[in-house]
């Protein structure tokens, strides 16, 4: 029987409650696909940064690495400054792990939640493959005459022909493997970030001419996100920057029917990978019983893909899928007709 080791960090607000509903998904799919999972629980966030002024130290990613992966709730908290702890836990673990995908799959299960008038789900089925490391997102940059009526602010988007090239295969490789249509479309604004985007585009057909059965495709990012809306079929998965994929991912997940819905891995194909609901603390439902669990359920499905657990992995998603279509009134929270934890028994149950 396989044994695997997962470091649980549930984080602040509400992310201790989507956790512990997807932990009791964990515990019953493993034990009926046959594996074992010994979890690692980390107080990392708000509270102890409160407490103690520590975030996540340098001993501890060295700790992390040790895992198969780590299971995230959400970093936020109301009484801590914004940046501090999304630069200090997020930003950092990604760094320092070298997690530089981030994976967000954009799935609408059910129609009754899209915004977008007369799309069903075989209309809204892609994945965005976003770099993780670089960017605008690198940190790169200075203020100069800061204060001053001549004050200027130099933020500086990172990007190296390594960095660049690594994503960029990962998403010819994984649309080879997963894609619908076999067909990968470069995001980005080769017409005004002549730069950066000269790189990557450069960079993209260049690797495209090792894949001949995967089709091409650009689009500006401006034209992405019209076509997000107008029409989403076209996409299977679409590859672009770090700020660019931040952004396009979160309207993707209210096309798909919201935050509620919404999960992402950020990926080390060769190391240690983290997966969380990409939704936040939500701190004004914290302790309610309200919050949808199902991006954080949805977010186990992913992380037991990445571990080699298919077989629970897609049964997870089935269950979803189906609580999501057959049970739940709304994605909203306090509206979805049943409470945190009855959303967490009811994925069970449908296992």
């Amino acid at each position: 029987m396989k044994n695997y080791k997962l470091a649980i960090i549930p984080g602040d607000g509400t992310g201790p409650e989507v956790i512990n509903e997807g932990l009791k998904v964990l515990e019953a799919i493993s034990e009926q696909c046959g594996f074992k999972c010994e979890t690692v629980s980390y107080d990392f966030g708000g509270e102890r940064y409160l407490k103690t002024g520590e975030i996540l130290p340098d001993s501890a990613v060295e700790e992390l690495k040790t895992f198969d992966s780590i299971y995230l709730g959400a970093i936020g908290h109301p009484d801590v400054k914004p940046g501090i702890l999304e630069k200090g836990i997020l930003l950092k673990a990604r760094f320092d792990l070298d997690q530089y995908i981030n994976l967000r799959p954009i799935k609408l299960y059910d129609e009754r939640f899209c915004p977008i008038k007369n799309k069903k789900p075989e209309d809204i089925n892609f994945t965005v493959v976003r770099e993780n490391s670089e960017g605008l997102y690198k940190g790169l940059g200075e203020f100069q005459n800061k204060g001053t009526k001549d004050e200027i602010a130099l933020q500086v988007s990172h990007n190296t022909r390594a960095g660049v090239e690594r994503c960029l295969r990962y998403a010819f490789e994984y649309t080879r493997k997963y894609g619908k249509k076999k067909m990968l479309t470069l995001c980005g604004k080769t017409n005004v970030l002549t730069f950066a985007f000269d790189l990557w585009e450069r960079s993209f057909y260049e690797i495209a001419k090792e894949y001949p059965d995967v089709k091409t495709d650009y689009a500006h990012v401006d034209a992405t996100t019209m076509w997000f809306i107008k029409n989403p079929e076209w996409f299977d998965v679409i590859v672009t920057d770090n700020m660019f994929g931040d952004i396009i991912t979160d309207l993707g997940a209210m096309i798909q029917g919201g935050m509620g819905l919404a999960a992402g891995g950020n990926i080390n194909p060769n190391g240690v990978s983290m997966f969380e609901p990409i939704g936040g603390s939500a701190p004004k439902y914290t302790g309610k019983n309200v919050i949808n669990p199902m991006a954080a359920i949805c977010a186990l499905s992913m992380l037991l893909k990445e571990i080699g657990e298919k077989e629970a992995s897609e049964k997870v998603e089935t269950a979803a899928k189906t609580v999501v279509t057959t049970k739940l009134k709304s994605l909203a929270a306090g509206k979805m007709g049943y409470s945190t934890t009855e959303v967490g028994d009811l994925v069970v149950k449908t296992l």
